[in-house]
């Protein structure tokens, strides 16, 4: 377990198996686990000491009897003591037999859980073998020598204290997921955050999809991990054939799943398993998070749940499934298009709503800059106007050329209003924005970029061009003038804001590290993009481009999505002849996104967060440690810096798990102090 970050390995095991054949089970278990030496958790399939399909040998002496002999050889040998086993066999208790789970830890068997749902209908037969364990099983059961804790209620425990979350780990048996209320639901409620499901299920036609249906599903449900292990083919198959699904879930997200019998692979007849790396920092801050889960406790009633200590290795093993660089923007393409096609939907079925408040002919004006954001709020303008029936004229888009805009950026902006039939209007901001830095300079001094006297006598009624040429005299690396930057802002805004109902274009990354304006491109009468963060904008141009457009509308749309992202409000490089960037003063926005994914979304310390940077693969260069750290820190500073912007900002959609709306998602003080955060991350 990595203790520092609340990681914990658990692997699923599907051994090969020998029929009624404990040591060569345990055997087979124990070069398993040889191979599995960094797992936390490891659990095998239900049965799988005796294996299942025994039959009427469960009540054979001779069957019983070498269980628990293999049981203790299974503690005593195994190659990693600090795991945690669990492993299903059959159990003697007073005149009763039992199907149950057993618990293995530092050496010794710790506990055990018996079925409490055994099935006898269909293929099962299970109650000519076993009773039925419930909270008047007998709380011991006797293995070898020793009286061990025996419950349909036992919590298996580790650390926890010092800000780490506990580890809290609940088994159940095979036909407990499938009950309306399964037997794991009320372990979550009381505490269990890595849930352990030993089974043996058939393979038959269409079953794998409802069983990982369920397994996610509770995982989900109980905002928990959720390890699911079922027998294998090496079973007998004398009237049935099992599958060996093996399936890893954590939160209602599939983490790792096996081949199974019957998929399209081939059929695996030695033993396998799939390993995965489940978070339960994230989930004890989703049950904090989702208040509801603690509301839960009431189902409760009277039961009382006994805890078992055990002991875990800590270490601090590099991830071993991969890490997204991109958590807003799904890695498998078929899941990205409808993730696509499902923020269309939302962000014009809520524009279409608003519209509607405006009476029977609605219009609409969005200043067009020709970058991703003003080109993703035209598209849901152009498909809202389609959806509600109205004339695309309706919209009218508006270009304000300033000091810094490029030919490219403008081009694309009329070529796009053209192609969608959208109302184009272009007023040129540049001597309205010059006229007001000269009443700036009158009333305080200003000087355009700290140099240039405008109320001198050769400047006092400068032209455009002349003004132009004195800023162009200015290095490059000094053309630095926030005052310059937001007056253009501001004048683009009072413009669009006098024509009529303003749809804003700000995403979410913006609005994080407060990369707006005040009172200018921050705001507007409604923002359809705000809780879109600038990675998954991107995605979402592309997707439309490729998806429903050819032609010359496609190239427009393809050309805006790689274009270097700028406000273009300081003048064009003469060396370069490139736009102003973003990414060179702020840092690059697929960072800022996966910062502002874990440390908003799931409130992950920094150092979790950078180490979780470094295991991230996807970016689109290698970034040092200290790269990434760099970043982190500009991140919280300006995260915590510009909240003042996010509690003043317009109505819009949430479409994701995160919205940075002051009336929903995030709130905090705007005086708050990043002083901890960032002292962390130097510690």
């Amino acid at each position: 377990m990595n203790r520092q970050f609340g990681l914990v390995r658990v692997t699923a095991a599907v051994p090969k198996v020998s029929v009624a054949d404990p040591a060569a089970n345990t055997a087979e278990m124990l070069t398993m686990l040889d191979g599995l030496p960094d797992s936390d958790i490891v659990v095998f399939p239900e049965l799988s000491i005796s294996s299942y399909c025994c039959g009427q040998l469960f009540h054979q002496q001779a069957l019983l009897d070498e269980t628990e002999v293999q049981l203790q050889r299974l503690a005593n040998d195994a190659p990693n003591k600090k795991q945690l086993i669990i492993v299903g066999a059959p159990l003697r208790s007073g005149t009763a037999l039992y199907n149950s789970s057993v618990v293995i830890n530092n050496g010794k068997i710790i506990g055990a859980t018996p079925k409490q749902f055994v099935p006898n209908y269909n293929e099962f037969y299970e109650s000519r073998y076993f009773a039925s364990g419930d909270v008047s099983t007998a709380s011991t059961v006797r293995i070898g020598e020793n009286d061990i804790p025996f419950s349909t209620q036992l919590l298996f425990t580790h650390g926890g204290g010092h800000g780490q979350p506990e580890l809290v780990v609940y088994t159940e048996i095979c036909e407990a997921i499938w009950m309306p209320i399964p037997p794991s639901s009320l372990a979550a409620i009381a505490g269990a955050n890595v849930l352990c499901n030993i089974s043996a299920s058939p393979e038959t036609i269409g079953k794998a999809e409802y069983r990982r249906n369920l397994v996610t599903g509770q995982s989900g449900r109980c905002i928990a991990a959720y390890a699911y292990s079922s027998c294998g083919p090496t079973e007998s198959t004398a009237d049935l054939v099992y599958g060996g699904h093996a399936i890893i879930a954590q939160g209602g997200h599939l983490l790792s799943e096996s081949s199974r019998v019957g998929d399209s692979q081939t059929t695996k007849r030695d033993s396998y398993a799939i390993t995965s790396d489940v978070d339960i920092e994230m989930l004890q801050t989703e049950r904090r998070n989702t208040t509801t889960f603690i509301d839960s406790e009431r189902y409760l009633g009277d039961r009382k749940f006994r805890r078992v200590s055990f002991d875990l290795t800590t270490g601090n093993s590099d991830l071993i499934q991969t890490v997204n660089a991109m958590p807003f923007v799904p890695s498998n393409p078929d899941t990205l298009a409808a993730r696509c096609t499902e923020v269309f939907g939302i962000q014009t079925a809520s524009l279409a709503k608003r519209l509607e408040c405006l009476g029977d002919d609605p219009k609409m004006v969005i200043g067009i800059s020709g970058g991703l954001d003003s080109t993703l709020a035209l598209l849901v303008a152009t498909k809202t106007c389609d959806l509600m029936g109205i004339p695309r004229r309706n919209i009218r888009g508006v270009t304000m050329p300033g000091f810094g805009t490029t030919s490219h950026t403008l081009n694309n902006a009329h070529d796009l209003m053209k192609h969608l039939d959208v109302e184009v209007s272009e007023i040129d901001i540049r001597k309205a924005s010059l006229q007001e830095f000269y009443d700036l300079a009158r009333a305080t001094g200003y000087q355009p970029f700290g140099e240039i006297d405008l109320l001198s006598n050769q400047n006092n009624n400068l032209g455009i061009d002349d003004f132009m040429q004195l800023v162009s005299a200015i290095p490059e690396s000094e053309q630095h003038d926030l005052v310059f930057e937001n007056v253009q802002a501001r004048r683009r805004t009072e413009l669009l804001m006098n024509m009529g109902f303003v749809l804003g274009t700000g995403d979410m990354s913006e609005l994080w590290l407060g990369w707006c304006t005040y009172n200018a491109d921050h705001q507007s009468m409604y923002n359809v993009n705000c809780s879109i963060p600038k990675t998954l904008v991107k995605f979402l141009v592309e997707y439309v481009a490729v998806n429903q457009f050819d032609g010359e509308v496609q190239d427009t749309l393809l050309s805006i999505a790689n274009t270097k992202i700028s406000p273009e409000l300081l003048p064009v490089s003469e060396s370069t002849q490139e736009a102003q960037s973003t990414e060179d003063t702020v840092g690059p926005y697929e960072l800022h996104d996966f910062f502002m994914f874990n440390i908003a979304r799931y409130g992950f310390s920094p150092k979790k967060v950078l180490f979780l940077a470094d295991q991230a693969e996807g970016w689109s260069k290698d970034y040092s440690t200290d790269e990434l750290k760099k970043w982190l820190k500009v991140n919280i500073k300006r995260a915590f810096s510009q909240q003042y912007k996010r509690d003043d900002v317009p109505n819009g959609p949430k479409v994701g798990s995160l919205s940075l709306s002051p009336r929903g998602d995030w709130r905090m003080p705007s005086d708050a102090s990043a002083a901890a955060w960032l002292d962390s991350l130097d510690e």
